[in-house]
């Protein structure tokens, strides 16, 4: 039988890009609170990020030309607020220079910055302070963004104000892997509505200074679908799990409503407080009811069996869940940016499976004319990854942190020919990951889970 052969071809103008953080690639960020929690032991294997990737002593200079050399039109970018403002209203002028001198680099590069303004990280003064869980945190931020904003926005105009606030709140203050270490429903839910306000200030703020600024979170999606779909306990743990992790903040900044399962607040400056959808998409799990698992909502996720798990079982492939991920997005009626996907796999063999896996699901997407206009890779090189310190790697290039030496992997000669050609097609997979050609061109049997 004759192979099938395709190409499936993205819009004209689509941006492919990479993101990375401030904390994860520059080093030295002393300043801010993770850094404290690196000083007290709280990274596995108790790492430190160190010098990070060399950012802020110039290495972004050969990491982003790696970028355009590989024909990416774009970057996802943060700044560190703890540069910027080192005290309570002193600002650092230097910083902002340097961040203005990365931007002015990544232009010439031919690479449209996006930039994100809090991924993850604070000043410590701002944790001393009582953080996120104080409402003063709403105004020094917007102070922050302000200042920010203002120096950069000839060299700018997509803006990300907060990464993720979803993980953020449920890492830092229901959980206790990332500072500050709550472990507290309560303060989670308040951290996230201080955190929506934060977002809407900010929006508004940064609309006054640039008009014509591009503006959104970046939204992190994790698919759950019910491990039994025939049990009713299932798919009610299912619901309350996915509407208290993936829909409070987007809805909030979409209806003006912060919606929990027993309560309903209003935050009318929020509504329609986006200008694009930043969706943030690794990975999916079924979820199971368990009496056993009270703080998790009374739910237990786990990973179809036939699903590729990244080596350290962070992630499963799972394009299904891109698939709903994307049709979830749609459903907001704003332009989609991809702002993060990618898998942890130092051997680098999953990554390629997972990139023409999930590049299919965007394509599909895009040519629904459901608006998508970007996708951003994670991760360019190698990084800290926050609590799981150097254990897990994402980068299209690897990096040894000890000799801070990059080695190209496959995945970036594949995603080098994707960018270069706007394309997806059946050449590349058969070069790139011929195990699953017939996956890509075909589909998966109408019974597994990826068909679901």
């Amino acid at each position: 039988m004759a192979m099938i052969r395709a190409t499936f071809h993205f819009p004209q103008g689509f941006l492919w890009g990479t993101a990375t953080s401030a904390h994860q690639v520059e080093g030295g960020n002393r300043g801010n609170d993770w850094w404290a929690w690196e000083e007290a032991g709280r990274i596995n294997g108790n790492e430190r990020s160190g010098e990070a990737c060399g950012w802020w002593e110039g290495r972004w200079r050969e990491d982003l030309d790696r970028a355009a050399d590989s024909s990416q039109n774009a970057h996802r970018l943060s700044l560190e607020w703890s540069r910027i403002e080192p005290e309570p209203g002193k600002w650092d002028q230097d910083a902002l220079d340097r961040y203005r001198e990365i931007l002015r680099g990544a232009i010439h590069r031919g690479l449209t910055p996006m930039v994100t303004l809090h991924h993850f990280s604070n000043p410590r003064w701002l944790v001393e302070q009582g953080g996120w869980l104080d409402p003063a945190a709403i105004d020094r931020f917007v102070s922050y963004v302000r200042t920010a904003v203002e120096a950069l926005e000839d060299l700018a105009s997509l803006w990300i104000t907060i990464n993720e606030p979803n993980v953020y709140a449920y890492l830092g203050y229901g959980s206790d892997e990332f500072p500050p270490g709550a472990g507290d429903l309560r303060q989670q839910i308040q951290v996230l509505q201080n955190l929506v306000h934060a977002h809407a200030a900010a929006y508004h703020v940064i609309h006054q200074i640039q008009p014509e600024a591009q503006v959104g979170l970046a939204h992190h999606y994790r698919s759950m679908v019910p491990a039994k779909p025939g049990s009713l306990f299932d798919r009610q743990v299912t619901r309350i799990r996915s509407q208290l992790f993936n829909e409070l903040v987007p809805e909030a900044v979409h209806s003006g409503r912060f919606r929990l399962p027993w309560r309903s607040t209003r935050i009318p400056e929020a509504a329609n407080s986006q200008d694009f959808f930043g969706l943030n998409y690794y990975t999916e799990e079924l979820i199971s009811f368990d009496v056993r698992s009270a703080k998790q909502a009374f739910g237990r996720g786990q990973y179809a069996a036939d699903h590729e798990v990244s080596p350290t079982g962070f992630i499963a492939s799972a394009p299904g869940g891109m698939r709903r991920a994307l049709r979830w997005a749609r459903g907001f009626n704003l332009p989609i940016y991809v702002t993060e996907n990618g898998v942890e796999d130092p051997s680098d063999e999953l990554r390629r499976r997972y990139l023409a896996r999930h590049l299919k699901e965007v394509w599909h997407a895009a040519n629904l004319n459901w608006r998508v206009r970007g996708y951003f890779h994670w991760t360019l090189v190698d990084n800290f990854e926050w609590e799981r310190g150097w254990s897990q790697r994402f980068g299209l290039w690897a990096l040894d942190p000890v000799t801070q030496e990059r080695s190209k992997r496959m995945s970036a000669d594949f995603y080098a020919q994707v960018a270069r050609e706007n394309c997806l097609s059946s050449e590349m997979i058969e070069r790139y990951a011929p195990e699953i050609y017939d996956e890509i061109y075909v589909g998966p049997p109408p019974d597994s889970a990826e068909a679901r």
